[in-house]
């Protein structure tokens, strides 16, 4: 390496080092969740002032970073220099184009800025509680500036988050009450700020509940908008309009594969096979609000067991509980995968998170969401949360290495759902369940999965871009993805709840099976483990970087 070279790669250390450090500094809340706790007491500015400030600094460091030579820079670190780059931009565009301070509630929830002080042992208590207090403290004031900057709300935003300021209010009367009782001396530092925050919270759900009636936001992007954020959100080259079209042509072709499934497992008559065996499959074990937890945690020691059997990849023992989904995160997804952050210096465990039915639900809706969560579809949500899932691969990130964390830290969700959905048909693929005559009864739900990540990529799109129905969209859930009436249900609202996450799943599985077929072709001297080993040893980049750092 000449001194030339040396220094270029020294001022990008410092530089890159610089910008992550000031992107955390104004995104507390995501920074305690990626495990750096030094802006533990504090909660983002969401204010106009807050917004205007963070806008002339994102303006300057791109121009920092666009004045790099990264001629002058290895693989590894014109990948990092990318990343940050499109982080600045994605930033950019959110608070100048999107502005969802201005129209979604559920920005200004400081729920996870205080359920992630108290929810793992990273710290003493006491300092967690403190912290807490300091949260707690700003939270009259984020809600009153929220009240003063939001205008037209779309009904289904608002009324998710009275739910989920309901399930904040709860955690601070339930968790963060019990933890006091832990440590009592510091009643008097933060029963202050808790009772604060609970009176402005009460007094913000009073003035969403006020706003219900009359709610009539449209959530829908548009056609440029939602095209701009996908590809800033999951940092691919493919366009909108690629995406739907090959979501849609591989829509048919999975129609295409579980017809031929379903036919090895019924031999009557082809009219309605499909869904004739997906119902017989729903019926089979218990499943209910109280056996959903164990059954999955059964799941996660027999695919543990099956990955190092079959060596698929190198496992990691690092600890994971299977635990019931806090109320302030429900509403949304089904199960979650809640690791430590990847910057996190202690050994914490990783969470599997997976959601109850509600209290209001009535039986028939309880029965169809477990219709549609079957013991069959309980082992491959578990291969997708954990093993080789999720808790595998975010366990590989955890090792990753550099002297600047970026590809730790900033991780892409199209890889990291994409490798999840990867590993289902990983599983299946490999024989799990074989053993017990039950392969093709996991392959059903396998691709019933990927029908339905299929579909979620063509919701996303249509509901965004193209002005698609409940109608159409419940009836191509319902028909040609066989999922059931509730679960259509809960993903329409999603749709209308978020934006370009819902593609995250297709485009990412797209682009990691692609880079799994390219690399066996090129590394034919690697074994499989070796193989999937390789291309979980980057951090968590955008699937098109990790291509790059793969040399493919």
């Amino acid at each position: 390496m000449t001194d030339q070279t040396q220094q270029a790669t020294a001022d990008f250390h410092h530089l890159a080092g610089a910008v992550l450090d000031e992107l955390l500094e104004r995104h507390p809340e995501w920074a305690t969740i990626l495990g750096d706790h030094r802006f533990d007491d504090r909660l983002a500015d969401l204010g106009p002032a807050g917004v205007s400030e963070e806008l002339a600094w994102a303006a300057r460091r791109l121009a920092d970073l666009e004045a790099v030579d990264t001629d002058a820079l290895d693989t590894a670190e014109r990948v990092d220099a990318a990343l940050l780059h499109n982080q600045l931009l994605d930033r950019t565009f959110a608070l100048e184009e999107l502005r969802e301070t201005s129209w979604d509630p559920l920005v200004a929830n400081p729920g996870t800025a205080v359920y992630t002080l108290l929810a793992r042992d990273f710290a003493p208590l006491g300092d967690r509680l403190r912290s807490a207090a300091g949260r707690l403290a700003a939270v009259p004031e984020r809600l009153a500036i929220a009240r003063d900057t939001l205008g037209a709300m779309p009904k289904v935003h608002v009324e998710t988050a009275i739910g989920q300021f309901t399930g904040t209010r709860t955690l601070l009367a339930t968790e963060l009450e019990r933890r006091l009782s832990d440590e009592p001396s510091l009643r008097s530092e933060v029963e202050p700020a808790r009772d604060a925050a609970v009176e402005a919270i009460d007094e913000h759900l009073d003035w969403l509940r006020s706003r219900l009636a009359a709610a009539e936001g449209d959530p829908r992007l548009g056609a440029e908008r939602f095209s701009r954020k996908l590809a800033l959100t999951l940092d691919t080259a493919n366009d909108a309009d690629a995406v739907l079209a090959r979501a849609e042509a591989d829509l048919e072709r999975l129609e295409g594969l579980i017809a031929d499934t379903a036919a090895r497992l019924d031999d009557g008559d082809t009219q309605g096979r499909v869904r004739r065996v997906l119902d017989r499959l729903a019926g089979d074990g218990e499943v209910d609000d109280d056996t959903i937890v164990g059954l999955c945690v059964d799941a996660m020691a027999q695919t543990t067991e099956f990955v190092r059997a079959a060596d698929l990849v190198t496992v990691h023992d690092d600890p994971v509980e299977i635990i019931v989904m806090p109320e302030i995160h429900r509403g949304v997804a089904v199960a979650y995968c809640d690791p430590p952050g990847p910057l996190e210096s202690a050994s914490l465990p990783t969470y599997f998170a997976v959601s109850p039915t509600p209290a209001d639900w009535t039986e028939e809706r309880v029965r169809s969401f477990f219709r549609e969560y079957n013991a069959h579809m309980l082992q491959n949500l578990t291969v997708h949360e954990a093993m080789p899932g999720h808790v595998l691969q975010l366990a590989h990130n955890k090792r990753y290495q550099a002297p600047v964390p970026v590809r730790k830290a900033m991780w892409s969700g199209s890889f990291v759902e994409g490798w999840a959905v990867y590993a289902e048909e990983l599983m299946v693929d490999a024989g799990y369940r074989s053993d017990q005559g039950l392969n093709d009864a996991l392959r059903m739900q396998q691709l019933k999965m990927q029908l339905r990540m299929t579909i979620n990529a063509i919701l996303d799109a249509r509901v965004h871009a193209h002005g698609m129905t409940e109608d159409e969209a419940m009836r191509l859930m319902m028909e040609r993805g066989h999922q059931e009436e509730g679960e259509a249900a809960g993903k329409w609202r999603r749709a209308l709840l978020s934006s370009s996450q819902l593609s995250t799943y297709y485009v990412g599985y797209v682009e990691v099976a692609d880079i799994a077929r390219d690399l066996a072709t090129a590394r034919q001297d690697l074994s499989q483990r070796e193989r999937h080993d390789a291309m979980l040893a980057h951090g968590s980049p955008a699937p098109r970087h990790l291509r790059t750092l793969l040399d493919l």
